[in-house]
């Protein structure tokens, strides 16, 4: 499996492409408002999308989804318990920055709805849909088990969690759906998170500050 990471705009935001090999088919996960990022990390595979994944709503992951579909065709997929955080970008842009960076934050004409435990069959890889409410609502994991890989959005990062003092947050559902979704799956897997550098569930759950109720 060939899967590599973008960080970018001003949240330093992970873009991933995901596939099976260079030149293949791919799937993009999450968008930041730097869609010509997310296009020259494909083109640097020379891969061709077949549709992005969005962990959720918030404007960092999600801003640059418009332009991606319109300049690659691709479906984009979010759960739709957090197509309200789409409606108000401006909003968000203020609560995270207190200013409007300029750009276009305009989304897709129509994502395609994510449920909780859904297979996914893209690019050649079975992808499972794992709904950890906290952070959003609608937040969402994507598990490859057969690569051992977990997107974890802003779930889970290496030495933290996701905050959940933005609207829709919730602490108490981040660290259910920590327990009941996340650390139920086995150490070895692989976590690809939304900002900062990868981990696995094994090191977090021994070494996680946040965790340590949960182990």
């Amino acid at each position: 499996m060939l899967i590599d990471s973008q960080s970018l705009w001003l949240a330093e935001t992970n873009t991933y492409v995901i596939a099976a090999e260079v030149g293949g088919l791919a799937i993009v996960v999450d968008a930041p408002p730097d869609p010509d990022g997310v296009v020259e990390l494909l083109a640097k595979h020379d891969l061709t999308p077949v549709a992005l994944l969005v962990t959720h709503g918030h404007i960092d992951h999600v801003g640059g989804a418009g332009s991606v579909v319109r300049t690659t065709g691709v479906r984009a997929y979010i759960h739709p318990d957090d197509d309200y955080l789409m409606l108000n970008p401006d909003v968000q842009l203020r609560q995270l920055f207190g200013f409007i960076p300029p750009g276009d934050y305009a989304p897709p004409d129509e994502f395609e709805p994510l449920a909780d435990g859904q297979l996914l069959d893209l690019a050649g890889f079975e992808i499972g849909v794992i709904q950890t409410p906290g952070h959003t609502p609608g937040h969402c994991c994507f598990l490859i088990s057969s690569e051992g890989a977990l997107l974890s959005g802003d779930q889970l990062f290496a030495g933290s969690i996701g905050r959940t003092d933005l609207p829709g947050g919730s602490y108490e559902d981040l660290m259910n759906s920590m327990a009941t979704k996340i650390l139920t799956l086995d150490d070895e897997i692989l976590v690809h998170p939304g900002h900062g550098a990868p981990t696995t569930v094994g090191h977090e759950r021994r070494t996680n500050p946040f965790l340590s109720g949960l182990r």
